[in-house]
Order: structure tokens, then sequence, then C-alpha cells
């Protein structure tokens, strides 16, 4: 288990990898369109921004989250695009400037607090560690969003596998989401990660697997890439089923990208 501190330094590593790509954008690109349908780069960052936020108001104060904040995506499923349009009309100088202080505020208020602490959210409750990893994985699959947009490739790196354990750790909660009963036969997850590690989830003699690069797998989890665009080996209809609908995040079914949509993209390494 990481430590919670190397983990936080991960979520500050990450987010430095999110503001070179914004740093020096022209504010046209600011509104480049994104694979997210109807999203533009600033969405993208908004949505940072303000579910930061909301992550450092569910640990302080976390029965006003209850009561107010998680009943926002159960009541309306489209809560994410109503805050995207909500913040359309800031300049990226202050979107920018939010996205830098939302997560300084969150860092610093995580490090001083328990990271067994149990908070909400809009999906099941989690641990604090937990909510930071959430927070970790959302900086990179939106990362993702705008790294596609740009037409960049970010190098892999170990803090892959924090995302690839929430894609693993959401196995049931997504199976519920799709209002399908969770399977009784667990699934094998073998990846292999950026420095030619094994990561290993799930009984080694399961009849289910998936395998293969990490990248790939925290890519589909996070429904950056549609499956059939990747090199991943399934095996077993429970795998199957899951690698059809996984999804590492709290919210609605999300559509996920298309077959195709990315089978060709000629990109720039940075």
């Amino acid at each position: 288990m990481v430590a919670f501190a190397e983990l936080l330094a991960d979520l500050q590593t990450e987010t430095r990898v999110v503001e070179d790509m914004l740093t020096g954008l022209s504010p046209a690109t600011w509104d480049a369109p994104t694979p997210a349908p109807g999203w533009a780069i600033r969405d993208q960052v908004s949505h940072l921004a303000y579910f930061d936020e909301a992550a450092t108001r569910a640990a302080v104060d976390p029965d006003r989250f209850r009561a107010v904040e998680a009943k926002q995506v159960s009541r309306n499923p489209a809560f994410a695009d109503e805050v995207a349009q909500r913040h359309r009309g800031l300049p990226p100088a202050e979107l920018l400037t939010w996205f830098r202080d939302a997560r300084r505020r969150l860092v610093d208020t995580a490090s001083g607090l328990d990271p067994k602490l149990r908070v909400p959210w809009y999906g099941p409750e989690m641990s604090l560690a937990s909510s930071i990893i959430a927070r970790l994985m959302e900086t990179w699959a939106h990362g993702q969003d705008i790294a596609d947009t740009l037409g960049v490739e970010r190098a892999p790196t170990a803090r892959l596998r924090h995302v690839a354990h929430l894609g693993v750790r959401t196995f049931g909660f997504v199976f519920g989401l799709h209002g399908k009963p969770v399977p009784a036969d667990p699934v094998r997850v073998e990846l292999t990660g950026p420095d030619g590690a094994t990561w290993t989830w799930g009984p080694p003699r399961a009849r289910d697997t998936v395998s293969g690069p990490a990248l790939d797998f925290c890519l589909v989890v996070t429904q950056r890439r549609h499956v059939a665009d990747t090199v991943l080996k399934i095996s077993g209809p429970v795998a199957a089923e899951w690698m059809s609908v996984a999804q590492a995040f709290a919210g609605p079914p999300g559509p996920g990208r298309a077959p195709g949509e990315f089978a060709r993209k000629e990109k720039t390494v940075r």
C-alpha cells in the first residue's frame, strides 16, 4: 500500500502534467472541442476544479455534502454538463488559477486528515485515501482528453497503478450501475506496467482474465478508449461484459468512445 504522503505527491505530479499542457495555450485553443461530446478543453479544466472543491467539502463537512451535493447527480444525470456550461464564461487564465487553487486546497486539507477517514461522494462512500486516488484518476483521464485534443502523447508512468487499482475496485459498482447483479465469478487482471513490472489483481486461477498493457486497461476503465482500440486480451464472459461497461468514475453510465475513434492517431511525444 502506497503511503498517503506519496499518494498526495503523485496527485501533485499528475496535476503538473495537466498544467504543463495548458500553460501557453491560446484562448482559441481553450475552446477546442475534445473527444468528450460537447466539451472543450475549458470544460475539462472547470470539471476538475469544481469536483476538487467538492472533494474538499466532502472531507471537511460530510453531513452537508450528503444532504445537499451528493443528491445533485442522482436528481440530474446531466449535472456534470451543467457544471461545464455554468463556467464557460471564465477566461482561460481564471480557469487555470481556479484549478491550481482548488487542487492546492484539496492537497493541503487532505494532508492534515486521517487517510482512513470515511468521506461521501456521488457514488459509494470511500476512504479519504481512495478519494485522493479518484482525484488522480480524474486528473489523468481528463488530461487524456486534453492530450488527445492537442495531439500530445503523454509518457505512461507508474502512477497508472492508482488508476488501474480503482478500475478493478469498481468492478461491482459498475454492474450495479447498469442494474445487473454482480457476477459470482472473479476476474484475474494481469497488467504490464510502463517499467515492465507485472501488476495483478484477483485469484490466479480465475477462469475469466484481462491482461495487457496497464495503459490500455486504464484507458478502457476511464472510458477514454473503446476496448477494440486496445491490445488487451480478454477471456471469459464475465471479463468481456465487464470491459464493455467498465467505469472507474462515479455518476451515471458514461457513453465511452466509439470503436475505431482512436485506431489511427498520429501524435507527438511530449
